[in-house]
């Protein structure tokens, strides 16, 4: 998607802080962090939401929940992070590229905040 917000940043035209990156998936911070510790993890195929996970990319789903647990362990993040996504609009989710917030470095309340 060429005017993807989140396709630019893997593609370079937008810069961010990489945290991570492999073939498959690019980690970076939240530009506003509601935590000491806010990441953004995104597949590099283009997925709107969680409503458009198929057989077909699912592969790349689980592969993010590996590199989370890998970029954790990194960070030490040992007293524990939360991951959230937001499929929809009325969800809360505003760039429609699939994206997890690991956030941690504070206790978080529920609901969210």
């Amino acid at each position: 998607m060429n005017d993807c917000l989140f396709c630019k940043i893997i593609r370079g035209e937008v810069p961010s802080t990489k945290i991570y990156e492999d073939e498959y998936v690019y980690a970076f911070k939240d530009i506003e962090p509601i935590a000491p510790v806010h990441y953004l993890v995104i597949p590099k195929e283009h997925i709107e939401s969680a409503a458009k996970i198929t057989p077909e990319n699912s592969a790349v789903i689980s592969h993010i929940y590996e590199v989370i647990a890998k970029i954790a362990k990194n960070e030490g993040l040992d007293d524990g992070f939360r991951v959230v996504n937001n499929c929809g609009e009325i969800a809360g989710q505003t760039v429609f590229h699939i994206h997890f917030h690991l956030m941690a470095g504070r206790k978080l309340e529920w609901p969210a905040g």
